[in-house]
């Protein structure tokens, strides 16, 4: 069976990651994704490398690693917004539309006429996804917006990092790029919305979405927690500011992550270090107290820890039902059972460049399956198919 968006068309004139990793997930869903790119140089993280798939050949054709993470499932078609026949050729797709999805500045579109109150003129029942660093409105709406400058200016560099009084301490961004990632779910989610509420009225319209909003909005509990308290919360490395013992641990050979999540489980934990009296401590006896003397009982556990390895303890304390796990690098991660049986890693072949390594959506729908058809396209590699298709019906 065909993916549950199947026959739901997406004009996509996003770039980078936020928008692109949206209409990847639209893609997978089944929809077809039209990827706008400029002609000879596509999408900027085309070139975001090394590394490029097939070494330097891939650098050429502009299939950088980065580029490949958020671009299955879509068709590439070069076209020059900047110019008359390409508007025409645009305003063509968009009436056949049902979503258009792009991150331009405020306001950069609507010269072209391809803005949300140019293309529903032509489309009512259009879906206009608007992603910017910080809204269509504002003080700050004219303002680029770049993942990692959103991280700080929201929060979450204020969260994530070592103590401030430890070697290391200070801000730290996460990883990967989350406050793109998670701008595209958002977008994900509010696109899906605003279908099942153009189903009821048959209206579009249109979503303003924002990386700081969301910046803020995900940041859950530790935003909570200030609101709540109003104490400004502070960076505690792994450790969580709510749960106690919930965080990386030393262990013999290295570190594991340790995540107690209740009372049954701290005392099922105590049992395997061989502390079995420790949760009757009045210290310790229940969460609100172990987040009260946290230094003192990480410290406690920490040293029981020591005498074992790794391997000892996650077979011990999975055996007891305390959740805990390693801290695995990415060649272990791809190498691990459950993830080999959940199909997360694949492959898609390209009738160019070979067979291309892909890291699956985690969605199992158990009627509307999930199907990889079209893998990252190449600079315009579908040109010729939709100028037939529509360049020819603009210029009429």
């Amino acid at each position: 069976m065909a993916g549950p968006l199947t026959g739901v068309k997406v004009l996509d004139l996003s770039r980078i990651l936020a928008g692109p990793w949206a209409t990847q997930v639209l893609a997978d869903y089944g929809a077809d994704v039209w990827k706008i790119e400029r002609p000879g140089a596509g999408d900027d993280t085309r070139h975001w490398g090394p590394p490029y798939l097939n070494g330097d050949s891939g650098k050429e054709a502009g299939m950088s690693a980065y580029y490949l993470s958020a671009n299955r499932g879509k068709k590439s078609i070069c076209v020059d917004i900047t110019s008359d026949e390409g508007q025409s050729m645009l305003r063509e797709m968009a009436k056949e539309a049902d979503i258009v999805v792009e991150n331009y500045k405020v306001g950069g579109l609507e010269k072209y006429g391809l803005d949300y109150a140019s293309l529903q003129t032509v489309n009512p029942r259009l879906i206009y996804c608007s992603i910017t660093g910080f809204g269509q409105s504002g003080p700050y709406a004219n303002r680029a917006g770049y993942d990692a400058m959103i991280q700080g200016m929201g929060g979450l560099m204020s969260l994530t990092g070592e103590r401030d009084d430890l070697p290391g301490g200070g801000p730290q961004k996460v990883g990967v790029a989350v406050a793109d990632l998670m701008t595209g779910m958002y977008a994900v989610s509010g696109i899906l919305a605003a279908l099942h509420h153009r189903d009821k009225t048959g209206e579009g319209q249109h979503i303003d979405l924002a990386l700081l909003d969301t910046q803020v909005s995900w940041l859950a509990n530790q935003a909570s927690n200030y609101l709540v308290s109003g104490e400004v919360p502070s960076r505690l490395g792994t450790a969580h500011p709510n749960i106690v013992p919930y965080q990386a641990m030393k262990v013999q050979n290295g570190h594991m992550l340790l995540a107690v999540g209740n009372d049954k489980q701290f005392r099922a934990c105590c049992d395997i270090l061989g502390c079995p009296e420790l949760p009757s401590d009045p210290r310790f006896m229940t969460n609100a107290d172990r987040v009260e003397h946290r230094d003192i009982l990480i410290n406690f556990l920490e040293n029981r820890l020591l005498n074992q390895p790794l391997e000892f303890w996650l077979e011990h304390l999975s055996a007891a039902h305390v959740p805990c796990g390693p801290i695995n690098t990415l060649d272990k991660v791809f190498d691990n059972p459950q993830l080999k049986h959940r199909h997360i890693q694949f492959e898609l072949e390209h009738p160019i460049y070979g067979t291309i390594p892909q890291v699956g959506n985690p969605v199992k729908f158990s009627k509307s399956k999930i199907e990889y058809n079209l893998a990252p396209p190449g600079v315009g590699e579908h040109s010729d198919e939709f100028n037939a298709r529509y360049k020819d019906k603009s210029m009429k």
